[in-house]
C-alpha cells in the first residue's frame, strides 16, 4: 500500500474534486466516519457544511483540508468495500484522525484500486492537529502495520514502486471531449505539481511533455497570453496539441500562472542541494571516454535523469533541461553551471568527432590552399607544401600526424620576459645635513 497526503487551503477544492468523479461515474462515496448520518443520507450541502462549521472552530489555521489517498495493488482489485472502510478507519486511527470527520471515496480512475479520505485537522475542541512531518512520523509506520495486519503487498517489495507511477496518456485512447481530458491532464497534474522542483513554465512543461501534456500560455498576440491565462492541453505521439484545451481555472487544483509562480522561488530553494547530482553524473558519464549526444541521453536516463533539448526550427539545439526524477528536481542547463548548458554539452560530445579517420588526405587537401602574400602578390605554395611533406615521410619513415603535430625546435628561445633585467637601485646619494 502507498500513502499521499496533501494539505490546502481550500476544502471546496478538495471536495469537489471527488464529488466531480462520482458525477463522472469513476468514484463512489462508501463512508462517511464522525458524521451525523451516513453517507448515502446526506445531500452534497451538508457534507460540505459540517466540515466547514468544524473548520470555523479555529479560524487562525490556514491549511486546515486535508486529502489524502490510499493506493493499493493492481492484484488487489478484489478487495471488498467492507474491508476498504476497515483499512481507512485504522489507518485514520493510528494517524491521529479517527475522531474526525472524514468522507471516504472509492475512486475507479485508475489501473490500481485506490481510496480518497477527505477531512480537516481542526479538532471538536477548536486545537489542531499538527501536520509537521505527518507521513513520516505517522502515515509510515501505519502503513507498514496495516500491510501486515489485513494481508496487503508490501510497498517496499515493488522495484521502485512502479505501479504507482504515473504514465504517459495514450492520445490514441483519449475520446477528445472535454471530460476525458481533464480527467486524463488531472491525474498527471496530481502528482507534478507538488512533488516536483521547477522554477519556471518550460522547466514545468519539461517534464509534462514526458506525460503528453503541455501547459500552453499561446502566442504573445493571443488574449489568453496578454490577460495572463493558461491553458493545459494533450500532445500526440509527434508533440503537437491534439484535442480540447482546458483551462488552468477548471481544474480542481486551480494550477493557473499565478499558482505556478508562487511556487518558483521556494521550489529555487529546494533544489539547490541536488544540483551537483547532475554535474556528478555527466561528468561521470564523460570519464575516459567521449560521447556523441544520443549516448550521453541514454547514460543519464539510466541514472534517472531525463534530458528535454530545444531545437530551432532548423533543428538546431540550444537549449537543454534536465529533470531528475529520482530527486523530483528540473535544471535549466546553464542554471547547473557553464559547463553543462547546451553550447557546453554540444562540444564535450563533438569531441568523439574531431578526429578523422582518413586525416593524412584530409590534411594534404587542406594544405592545397595555402598562400602566402608576397610584396602584395599571393604565391601558391601547394606544390611547395606536399614535396616537403612527401620528402619527410620518405626520409623519415615518421607518422605524418606525428610530423604535423611536432613543435618547432627552439631551444635557444627565451621568453621575452626573462631576458628583461631588474632596474638597477639607484644609490641614494649621502647629503650631509651640514651641507
Amino acid at each position: 500500500m502507498v500513502t499521499v497526503i496533501k494539505v490546502s487551503q481550500s476544502m471546496h477544492r478538495i471536495f469537489n474534486y471527488n464529488e466531480n468523479k462520482v458525477k463522472e461515474g469513476v468514484a463512489e462515496c462508501i463512508g462517511a466516519e464522525n458524521f451525523p448520518l451516513n453517507a448515502e443520507e446526506m445531500s452534497l450541502k451538508i457534507k460540505l457544511n459540517y466540515l466547514l462549521k468544524r473548520m470555523k472552530l479555529n479560524e487562525n489555521v490556514k491549511r486546515n483540508s486535508v486529502h489524502i489517498s490510499l493506493n493499493f495493488d493492481p492484484s488487489e482489485k478484489d478487495l471488498s468495500k467492507e474491508k476498504l472502510m476497515e483499512i481507512a478507519r485504522v489507518y485514520m486511527q493510528k494517524l491521529g484522525f479517527g475522531e474526525q470527520p472524514y468522507l471516504i471515496y472509492q475512486h475507479h480512475d485508475a489501473g490500481h484500486p485506490h481510496l480518497h479520505l477527505v477531512t480537516t485537522n481542526i479538532q471538536a475542541n477548536g486545537k489542531r492537529i499538527d501536520l509537521h512531518h505527518l507521513g513520516i512520523r505517522k502515515s509510515e509506520p501505519a502503513r507498514k502495520e496495516i500491510e501486515k495486519m489485513f494481508g496487503l503487498i508490501e510497498a517496499e517489495k515493488h522495484h521502485r514502486l512502479q505501479p504507482f507511477q504515473i504514465k504517459p496518456i495514450d492520445a490514441g485512447k483519449v475520446q477528445y471531449g472535454r471530460t476525458e481530458t481533464k480527467r486524463a491532464v488531472t491525474n498527471v497534474l496530481d502528482v507534478v505539481l507538488d512533488k516536483y522542483h521547477y522554477t519556471s513554465l518550460p522547466e514545468l512543461n519539461a517534464v509534462l511533455r514526458q506525460y503528453n501534456i503541455l501547459a500552453d500560455r499561446g502566442s504573445e498576440n493571443s488574449k489568453i497570453f496578454k490577460g495572463g491565462g493558461l491553458v493545459y492541453r494533450i500532445l500526440d505521439e509527434d508533440g503537437k496539441p491534439i484535442g480540447v484545451p482546458i483551462k488552468a481555472s477548471d481544474f480542481y487544483q486551480k494550477p493557473t500562472l499565478k499558482f505556478l509562480e508562487e511556487k518558483y522561488a521556494p521550489n529555487e530553494v529546494k533544489r539547490q542541494p541536488f544540483k551537483s547530482r547532475i554535474r556528478n553524473e555527466i561528468d561521470k558519464a564523460f570519464i575516459g571516454k567521449t560521447l556523441a549526444m544520443d549516448e550521453l541521453l541514454k547514460q543519464l536516463e539510466k541514472k534517472g535523469i531525463y534530458t528535454s533539448l530545444r531545437r530551432s526550427d532548423a533543428g538546431l539545439i540550444y537549449g537543454i533541461t534536465f529533470v531528475d526524477h529520482q530527486t523530483k528536481c528540473v535544471f535549466n542547463g546553464s542554471t547547473v553551471g557553464k559547463q553543462y548548458s547546451a553550447k557546453a554539452i554540444q562540444e564535450r560530445c563533438q569531441a568523439k568527432e574531431t578526429i578523422k579517420p582518413d586525416l593524412q588526405s584530409e590534411s594534404i587537401k587542406r594544405t592545397e590552399d595555402i598562400s602566402l602574400p608576397v610584396n602584395n602578390k599571393t604565391l601558391n605554395t601547394s606544390n611547395v607544401a606536399i614535396e616537403h611533406i612527401t620528402t619527410s615521410i620518405t626520409a623519415n619513415g615518421d607518422n605524418l600526424i606525428q610530423t604535423l603535430m611536432q613543435p618547432e625546435q627552439a631551444a635557444d628561445y627565451i621568453p621575452n620576459q626573462l631576458k628583461k633585467k631588474g632596474k638597477k637601485k639607484r644609490k641614494k646619494r649621502n647629503i650631509s645635513n651640514n651641507q
